[in-house]
């Protein structure tokens, strides 16, 4: 151990009580969290740590500090992916001999490898929303300057987002940060992601986990088109007559309704002034959820965040006050609408979902009841129905600590 080195930009002491002398296939069970784990090319285990866990993969130090640095500029960048925490390196085993260095990353909670997510037969369209996933993660990586170089599922981790996927960036061993990406490193990616989701698929329904008459061919296909139209929505120049203008906060909300906020536009106008161009100059992802944390601290999925605000916007239409102040309307919706709910649910059912993902699925169930009833479903009775019938069959998601507290304890402090 005296020649360990940790790089870290906070180092957790607790890093030295791990056996870094043991190859990590050799760590004991004790030390391991039992969590899925995706198909790798490096041996990767995840590890209890403290209050948490983090998984560790071995690899050669040039590479471990080099995915290090581009997690780290990922996340300054705001890019759906994983924490880096350190990197080990001068590790020696017990006979002297030296031993690959490690990265470790924090485990991303609630989140599955598409090995798990499809632990059970997969569905055309459950495959296609993860593929509608992993291209809205390609499209603002790109967006960005981030040649991925290895875009696979095996390279991506999923949460659920309000019945749909959010996906995020796991590896970056290969990727590049470029000031602006080239069209042929575009095209590279997405060829790359074709056949590597068309093998990935393969191999599921040669284990019989997809459906036979699937074809990994056209779903694989479905990343291309799809994220061909959200290029073109988030970057092309649209032209139209300068009376038409109407057609700029057209286009923004289209842009919105993809997941995407425009914070500048360019617009041009030609010498006669007929017409106008409009081409969004800087967007970013998430502009329902930085509303949604903005108005009530609720830190939510994209698609958990546009159905948590709805329910507030409703909340204040069916209230009447649409002319109150929205972070006035926010704080009476979560004390009475939204922690109630949460609270509803009982304490040892509690690491089943995240919150905002429980209060969607209510808020869905609450609809299915009306819907079959007739009447208006009361909120609290639709959380007593969905929990008895709905939440008690779901399989836990969280990470397991061996801790009483769980994600959904937060609102109750």
């Amino acid at each position: 151990m005296a020649g360990l080195q940790i790089t870290a930009a906070a180092p957790d002491p607790a890093l030295l009580d791990l056996p870094w002398e043991l190859p990590l296939e050799e760590w004991p069970a004790s030390r391991i969290a039992a969590l899925p784990r995706g198909i790798s090319r490096h041996v990767v285990r995840f590890v209890r740590m403290s209050d948490q866990v983090i998984a560790i993969k071995e690899i050669s130090e040039h590479v471990a500090r080099r995915e290090y640095q581009m997690l780290r500029m990922l996340g300054r960048l705001d890019v759906p992916s994983v924490h880096p925490v350190a990197v080990i390196s001068g590790r020696e085993g017990r006979d002297g001999e030296p031993l690959e260095a490690a990265l470790v990353t924090r485990h991303l909670q609630f989140s599955l490898p598409y090995r798990a997510l499809f632990s059970q037969v997969l569905r055309p369209d459950t495959a296609t929303r993860a593929i509608d996933a992993l291209a809205v993660l390609l499209v603002r990586l790109h967006l960005t300057g981030f040649y991925w170089g290895d875009v696979s599922l095996s390279n991506t981790l999923f949460r659920r987002d309000a019945g749909a996927f959010a996906a995020y960036l796991v590896d970056a061993e290969t990727g590049e940060l470029h000031q602006e990406l080239s069209t042929g490193q575009r095209e590279y990616d997405l060829e790359v992601a074709r056949v590597n989701i068309a093998g990935e698929l393969m191999d599921l329904q040669a284990g019989e986990l997809l459906e036979i008459d699937v074809d990994p061919l056209s779903i694989s296909e479905h990343i291309m088109s799809r994220y061909r139209s959200l290029w073109v929505e988030l970057t092309e120049t649209e032209s139209f007559e300068s009376g038409d203008r109407w057609r700029v906060a057209a286009r923004i909300e289209r842009l919105n309704d993809l997941g995407f906020d425009v914070d500048e536009l360019s617009i041009s106008t030609d010498l006669d002034g007929t017409r106008v161009s409009i081409q969004p100059k800087v967007v970013d992802a998430g502009h329902h959820s930085r509303r949604l944390l903005r108005l009530t601290g609720i830190d939510a999925q994209e698609n958990q965040a546009r159905r948590l605000l709805n329910d507030l916007d409703g909340y204040g239409a069916a209230t009447d006050q649409q002319n109150e102040d929205e972070e006035i309307v926010a704080h009476e919706w979560v004390s009475s609408v939204f922690e109630p709910v949460v609270r509803a649910v009982p304490r040892d059912l509690r690491r089943k979902l995240e919150p905002a993902e429980v209060f969607h699925e209510v808020l869905e169930h609450r609809w299915f009841m009306s819907e079959q009833q007739r009447r208006d479903v009361p909120l609290l009775e639709a959380v007593g129905a969905y929990v008895a019938g709905v939440l008690v069959h779901r399989r836990d998601e969280a990470a397991f600590l061996g801790q009483d507290t769980s994600p959904l304890d937060s609102v109750e402090s």
